[in-house]
This record gives structure tokens, sequence and C-alpha cells, in this order.
């Protein structure tokens, strides 16, 4: 795939031998060109715009020259014996570069197309790149080589080349000669399959020709510049690495000494250092030939820090991170190292566990005066001894170096004397082989993982188990002490990591960042950074975060009291508008819903309600969406959530409401409550019928008032006659006849009440009983009878006996 210079078209092919030519504005396909017999491998367009051609190259080691304006192939260039890999062309000598797996680089005329001259490179070659005339890059060149070039007169063609062998080479077209040749080779890794072995893919200069940016095939950037010696030489470095794909992470280690320096060890057989200030890799140690499973790291000296590696190669080698080299190898493992430990208090000794069940302690001494030498030092074995009956995941040295302790696949973890390897203690009670062990800080106990799921706490005198933890879903594959050995930090196969307190024996945090297994734990003793990789292929570098969280929790409650308090002062200010932003600042629905119960209560509250809302914007209208459903399912503020929810409807069309996120899901939760809510209501409306049912059955005895001016009078006169008989005696027998008279119209117009019922009510008929047809003492209606004897106190014997008769009739 290749742009043109003017940006415009995109040229590209593929393995359907097919080159196709795309309007990159425009998106469309302008020129598609077939002819190649195999997979199109290489494409270039000419620099010269008088000249629109375009070249392809392909497995079937030709060159096809494309006409855009004519729209066919102009010509086929066959000196090639293996599939093109790189097309350039130089506009200084106009001139084409083509190479190939055949070994070769081939300069083409541009004018006829004929090949001018065969550069032989003793290599296939991956890519080629013009280096232009005046580059940094020609510094490094022989300079004897530099001025016959500029003695001949004629345009110099030069050319770089990377390949297989991962070295970058400078040629002189005149002549064929190779000017400049990398000493050793980068991103080569000695193995011992020759079919493993792997160099560059790609190369690109950088912008003004200042570097070039190489490719390698396990997807890694490498930034070469010049480099100027303390003699004056030049030679081509290594500046930057942007690492592609790290692979399964098998170990990583903070480098003691160096607070922001990460080695990784992953599914190869290099070891990279990463500068976390920066996220790059600042170093990679090649030595290893077969992938690197275990690290460790120690402070050496005041001016070496030593880091130790094992393997699946059965070595263990120890490395000077500040010079990169090799300094020392133990050779002597018959299965993979898996497991290994510098010592902590002297170190002078490390401890390595291999597959082969055997545990081995190491001298650290001799190579101090060549640390800084190309050649490695061989270590030579103190004491061996066959540990367990499988394999050594983990080893932990005691922090006075007197006791290691190793866990195993055989689901037991021993303790071991030092230096002689004599058994002290063994911890059984996993169910499962054990993955990681370590030594408290503290106390005297050790830490286990195990794949039964658990993490175990064992005492040193006796073996027994202090602590169990249990939490995790799947294999616990790491763990580790914290905040001097009061917490427990562990990593699993679940692709969590979880925190644990010694003393309340419980999970206080679960950390999911991870999507497969956690395979690498480590803790920086500065600041307890911690730092995790895994079969994912990320790092992940965690901080203890509490003080700064309580500080945050802090302020924010300081910062909620203050809003708290400005909240009362503007309901007591009447100012709801303020009101209502700092209730919804404070996230608080049962605060908003007292600020509308104020605003309700307000004078002209439907104006206020209605600026009150349209001041809202939608991520505050999806809010108080959200508090309105909740306080819809409550009886008790259900009556003010349809009142917001009715001025809401009032304040904004229905476009702007569509407009809010999630209003589908809003609505479908408050419409079921609505329903409920209308259905009771509806159904007390329909109870009060009854009421209305009774009052009308009762209209004899206490009329209803009506829209009659003479009923509403009569009505008037009954109660003046009813306050009249408060004050009545038995004596005044003059005055009862005229009150008589008086209540013989209020029976009358209780009959027009009563006529005067709705259509559908039931009309009960009353008997109007005249006060004329009876004794003085039964003219009052039957209902104020109680009231006339508590008020009768001086009546005569001689009246008993009409009494009773009434009481007969009334029966």
């Amino acid at each position: 795939m290749k742009v043109d210079a003017s940006g415009g078209l995109l040229a590209t092919g593929g393995a359907d031998r097919a080159v196709f030519v795309w309007d990159v504005e425009r998106g469309y396909c302008t020129h598609a060109f077939r002819g190649h017999a195999g997979v199109v491998t290489a494409v270039v367009f000419n620099i010269d715009r008088k000249r629109l051609l375009l070249f392809s190259g392909g497995d079937d080691a030709t060159i096809r020259v494309w006409d855009l304006v004519k729209k066919k192939c102009v010509v086929v260039l066959e000196k090639h014996f293996s599939t093109i890999t790189s097309l350039v062309v130089s506009t200084s000598s106009d001139c084409l570069l083509s190479a190939g797996r055949d070994k070769v680089v081939n300069v083409w005329n541009m004018q006829d197309f004929s090949l001018q001259t065969t550069v032989p490179v003793y290599e296939p070659i991956e890519a080629v790149c013009i280096v232009p005339d005046g580059s940094e890059l020609l510094q490094v060149c022989n300079k004897k080589k530099l001025e016959e070039a500029k003695v001949s007169g004629a345009v110099p063609v030069w050319f770089l080349t990377v390949g297989e062998r991962g070295i970058i080479r400078i040629w002189l077209a005149e002549g064929a000669t190779c000017v400049y040749e990398q000493v050793s080779s980068d991103p080569v890794v000695v193995t011992e399959k020759e079919e493993e072995k792997r160099g560059f893919v790609g190369a690109a200069l950088l912008p003004s020709a200042e570097g070039v940016m190489c490719i390698t095939s396990d997807q890694r950037l490498l930034f070469y510049h010049v480099i100027k010696s303390d003699a004056g030489d030049c030679s081509l470095g290594v500046m930057k690495r942007l690492i592609g794909n790290n692979d399964e992470v098998t170990d990583l280690k903070f480098v003691s000494g160096e607070a922001n320096l990460l080695a990784v060890a992953t599914n190869l057989e290099q070891i990279r250092i990463y500068d976390l200030r920066t996220a790059t890799c600042r170093q990679e140690l090649f030595g290893h030939k077969d992938i690197v499973l275990c690290l460790d790291s120690c402070i050496y000296s005041s001016s070496i820090t030593l880091l130790a590696s094992g393997g699946k190669d059965h070595s263990v080698r120890l490395w000077n991170v500040g010079t990169g080299h090799c300094v020392a190898i133990a050779e002597g493992h018959m299965a993979a190292v898996g497991a290994l430990a510098f010592s902590k208090k002297t170190k002078k000794f490390l401890v390595s566990g291999s597959s082969d069940h055997t545990i081995k302690v190491w001298s650290a001494t001799g190579f101090e005066d060549r640390a800084s030498k190309d050649w490695p030092v061989l270590l030579s074995s103190l004491a061996t001894v066959a540990a367990h009956d499988k394999d050594i995941n983990s080893i932990a040295i005691a922090p006075n170096d007197s006791l290691v302790c190793t866990g195993s696949q055989d689901r037991t973890a021993r303790i071991w004397r030092l230096p002689e390897l004599v058994l002290g203690v063994t911890l059984r009670g996993h169910k499962k082989g054990i993955w990681s062990v370590q030594f408290s800080p503290v106390d005297q106990c050790v830490l286990t993982a195990s794949g039964d799921k658990t993490v175990r706490i064992w005492a040193l005198s006796d073996g027994s188990c202090l602590k169990t933890f249990e939490g995790h879903t799947s294999s616990v594959l790491k763990a580790s002490f914290l905040s001097r050995g009061m917490q427990v930090i562990s990593a699993g196969a679940d692709g969590l990591l979880k925190l644990w307190t010694i003393k309340a024996n419980e999970c206080i945090n679960t950390f999911d960042r991870h999507e497969d297994k956690i395979w690498a734990l480590d803790v920086r003793a500065t600041d307890e950074m911690l730092a995790t990789g895994g079969s994912d292929s990320v790092i992940n570098l965690w901080m203890d975060s509490t003080q700064e969280d309580e500080e945050e929790a802090l302020r924010k409650e300081e910062e909620e009291t203050l809003k708290d308090q400005d909240l009362s002062n503007a309901l007591a200010n009447t100012d709801y508008a303020t009101a209502l932003q700092l209730a919804f600042e404070l996230k608080r629905p049962f605060k908003l819903l007292n600020v509308f119960f104020e605003l309700f209560r307000s004078k002209q509250m439907g104006m206020q309600v209605h600026n009150v809302l349209k001041k809202l914007d939608k991520e505050h209208l999806r809010l108080l969406l959200s508090y309105v459903r909740e306080w819809n399912t409550k009886p008790k503020f259900c009556h003010a959530a349809q009142r917001v929810l009715a001025e809401l409807f009032y304040a904004f069309p229905p476009k702007e409401l569509l407009e809010v996120s999630g209003l589908r899901e809003l609505i479908e939760g408050i419409l079921p409550y609505t329903e409920r809510h209308f259905n009771r209501l509806d159904r007390l409306h329909r109870s009060t019928f009854l009421l209305d049912y009774t009052l009308a059955s009762m209209s004899v005895l206490n009329p209803l008032e009506t829209h009659n001016p003479s009923i509403r009078q009569s009505n008037t006169n009954e109660e003046d006659t009813f306050s009249t008989l408060n004050q009545l005696t038995a004596t005044d027998t003059s005055n009862l006849k005229q009150l008589t008279s008086t209540s013989e119209e209020f029976g009358q117009a209780k009959l027009g009440s009563s006529n005067r019922i709705g259509e559908g009510e039931a009309i009960f008929e009353s008997e109007i009983i005249s006060v004329t047809d009876y004794p003085e003492s039964e003219t009052l209606p039957r209902r104020k009878k109680k009231k006339q004897r508590k008020l009768s106190i001086s009546e005569t014997n001689e009246n008993l006996p009409a009494r009773k008769k009434h009481k007969q009739r009334g029966g």
C-alpha cells in the first residue's frame, strides 16, 4: 500500500493478483490493473508528476509499470528470481530500485527502463530506502568512499537495506559498494533452531532523513540515530523502542535501586526493561536461547545493580542493568528454571528451583572486576537438594538469609535452613499445587498461594495454618504482603486482584483490570507501587490511593455541607432556581422534592415552576425524570411527582423531551405506577357516591342546601327555630304555638328538597308530621326530641299520657 506525493491517490495490491488505485477524497476506485501471476507484494508511485506511472512487484518475480493515463501496462521488468519485497524511486538520479529475497538490489533507468546495475547484498532483503545526499545518516559511512563519490562528479545513489540478518547497511550503487554495516544485530535472537531466527521486516526514513525506523517481526519499532563516540567515530544506535506486543507476561520485577525501571519477561528469549516515566522500552537483554520464566533483582554494590533471570534453556543468567551485559551464567539444572531469588541481606548468593525437582544455591561472587566485560562468568553451585516430588514454582528467602521456602506442584511448601539446605518444616494443607510463597517482613510466618483458590498464612515454628483467605474463583497464582505485613494482595487466574486485611481475615477490595490470568505480581519497596502482568499481554501499575481517597472524601463532605447551607438559605430567600440547581448538584432526590413542595406552596406558583424548569439542561432533565420515576413509586409522593411531570410537559415541547437520553426507559418506569395511582383515585371517587347517597337519603332529617332562595331561607329559619328552642321554657305556651306553625313550613320545604334529588339516586318518601295534630309537647321533629326533653323540665304530669301516645304512633 502506497500513497502518492499529493496524497490524493492510494495504491493497493493483494492476494487477488490485482492492483487498485483509489481516490482518497471521494472514496472510489479509479484504476484496476491485472497481470501479475501471483500475490502483489510491493507498489510505489512515480514521484514525477509529468509521468503518472505506478510500479508494482509480486511473488512472480516481475515488476510491472502501469501508465495511469492510458490505464495499461507499459513494460514488464524481469531480472529478479524471487519475490519482490521493496520498490523505491530516486528523484535525484531518475532511477528505480527494486529488492527481493534473491539477495540482490537492481537499479533501473526510468527513461528506457533498462537495468543499470545489480548490487549483490548477500541476504534476503525486506526493505530498501533511498538516502538523500547530505543526510546525517551518511556521517557513519566510510569517509574515503564519500570523498570518492564526490570526486566522480556523477550524482551518487545512496541506499539503505535491512533484511533477515537484522543489521542496517548503507550502499553506494556505483560500484556496488557497502559503505557502512552495523557490527551487531538488535532484533535477531540467537536460537538453536535456524527457522526461528528473526530480523527486520520493514524500514522507513524519519523526517529530514535524520534517522531510520526499523520494524521487527515481533512488532517492535526501533528508532536509530547517529551516535558520536568520544573518539569522534559515528555509528547508528537505538534511541527509542516501541513495543507493539508483549505477548504473554510470565514475570516482572522492579529493578532495585532504580525506582522507574521495570524488568519484564514474556514468551520471548529477551528481557525488556521499561522506563515507567515515559512508558517506553529502555533496554533489551539478549542471551537466553528459550523463553524466560522468572526474574529477580538486587543492588549488588554501589555501582552495580544485578538482574537474575531463569528460563526454559535450563540456565540462570546475571545481568548488569547499567551496561546491559550478561556478567554470569549458572548452568546445572536438567530442566526449565521456574523460580529463583537473591539473598536479602548479604547479596552474595542466589537460590534457583527447577522442573527437575531440585533447588540449587549459587555463589554470586567473582565477577565484580568483569562486570563491564562482554563475556560472562560461570557460577559455582554451593548446595543442591532434591526438594519436591514435582515442579518447583516459587522460591522465597527470609529477610535474615537464614531460611528459604519453596512451593511446588506436589501441594506442599517446605522450609529449608541455609546454606546447607537442611529441611526444617513441611507445610501441608493445600489441595492443589502451590504457585507462590513469601516470607512476612515482620512476623515469623510465610504466605502461600495455591491452585485450590485459597491463600494461607503458616507459622514457621510448627507449620500450622494461621489464616485462610477464600474468595478467588480460580487458582491464585501470586500473593504478597503489603503495609508492613498487615495486608495481603493476591492475583489469580480469574484476572482479579484482591486486597485482604490479615486482622479481619476479609477481602476489602477487588480490582478487575485484566482479561486473563495474572502470572506476574511485584511490589516496589519504596512506596508499595504494584505491577501486574498476565496472559492478556497487559502490564498494569497500581498506586496506594488510600490517603488521597480520604482527603477527597473529606473535601467532598465539606463541599456538600456548604451546599446544604446554601440550599437552606436559598429556600429561606425563596430563590427556588438556585435551590433547584444546588439540589441537582448534591444529587439528593428528597432535597429536590422538598424544593418542589416549597415551590408549590408559594404564591404565583405556576409561573415560578415554569420559569425554574425552563432553565434545566438535558442532563438535569434526565436526572429529574429519574427522580420523578422514584417518587412516583411511593403513594406519599406521587401527587408531587405527577405535578412535576405535568409542569415538565407544559414547559417543554415533545421534540425537546425526545432529545433527553434514556427517555424511553424513564417513561416506561413512570407509566405503570401512574396507571395504578389513577385507578386508586377512580375507586376513591366512586366510593364517594355512597356518601352522596347516604346524605340524600337523610335529606328528610337534614335537608341539603339548594340554589332555590326560598329553600335556603327555609333552612335558615329552621336553624333559627332550633336556636330559639334552646331558650324555650315550659310556661311559654303562646310562643310555642307560633313556633309550631313555623315548623310546618319547614316540613314542606324538606319535601321539596327530597324531590330535587338527581336521577339515579333513590328517593325515599317521608311522612311530614303536622305539629297541629298532636299535643304541644309532640309538635317537634323526631330528631330534635332529645333536645326538647332536656328543655321540658317543667312539664306537668298531665302531659305524660300524650307523650306515650306519640311514642306508640311513632313506633
